[in-house]
């Protein structure tokens, strides 16, 4: 009794983190993260490597290897290809930069949207404050207007 006991607990805490949307938000940020490296590759592959190799005098970094064996009849070659390794280094950076500055502007808008609403917040008084306040001055009034009846001067 106890074991279905967790194991319809179990059931609805999963059910709500799926229905919640917090697996449907990590899904959609995967497909949409998953595209994004796509595009990363590319730009770095046909945009940036190609100048970067001109620079190089045709030096493609993709094909830089220090070779550990060299191939021989018997044995594939082994080599340590490290030009591949600046290659993803280069497309971490990039993705890295480019996600900082999304989350920057992301930030900064949050910033004003919550500037505006502190704002707004400031600027309303409560219905039940200005009626206290209200009755507070025609208490004043009526007090000072009951002083210059007993002490007309």
């Amino acid at each position: 009794m106890a074991a279905k006991k967790r194991i319809n607990s179990f059931y609805q805490e999963f059910k709500n983190f799926a229905i919640k949307g917090n697996m449907i938000d990590m899904a959609v940020g995967i497909i949409i993260g998953t595209a994004f490296n796509n595009i990363v590759s590319t730009i770095v592959k046909s945009v940036i490597m190609p100048p970067l190799s001109l620079m190089t005098e045709g030096v493609k970094l993709s094909n830089k290897k220090y070779v550990l064996r060299p191939k021989s009849a018997e044995s594939e070659e082994v080599a340590i290809g490290y030009g591949e390794l600046i290659e993803v280094m280069i497309d971490f950076v990039i993705i890295a930069f480019t996600i900082f500055m999304m989350l920057k502007l992301i930030h900064s808008i949050r910033k004003k949207e919550e500037k505006i609403e502190a704002e707004e917040v400031v600027a309303e008084t409560p219905k039940d404050i200005q009626l206290l306040s209200n009755i507070e001055k025609l208490l004043e009034q009526q007090n000072q207007l009951l002083k210059n009846r007993k002490n007309p001067t």
